[in-house]
């Protein structure tokens, strides 16, 4: 059974928590910037682990010093809390 949908304003709610990520339709997105590319694979290494352990992957797009990561529970056609959880997550592990 999929995580349930947050609604709008629970989004929003949610989203004043977040710096730097916004809503893009039914999912959240964030742009991180790094020094150089191996610190933004490192990045991407741990997101993959902790993704791994969450069973919840992100949609994530490396461009050189900067990695895009698009967060949607598609089983729930939304956002949900995981990908609130996510989203906290790959904010720590960029510092």
């Amino acid at each position: 059974m999929p995580a349930p949908k947050l609604s709008d304003i629970g989004i929003q709610r949610e989203l004043g928590g977040l710096t730097g990520w916004a809503r893009r339709g039914d999912s959240l997105a964030k742009t991180f910037a790094f020094a150089n590319f191996p610190a933004g694979i490192a990045f991407v290494d741990r997101v993959a682990e902790v993704a791994e352990t969450m069973d919840h992957h992100p949609d994530l797009d490396i461009r050189y010093t900067k990695v895009s990561a698009v967060l949607s529970t598609h089983s729930a056609r939304g956002i949900t809390a995981n990908d609130v959880a996510l989203a906290k997550e790959m904010d720590r592990l960029a510092v």
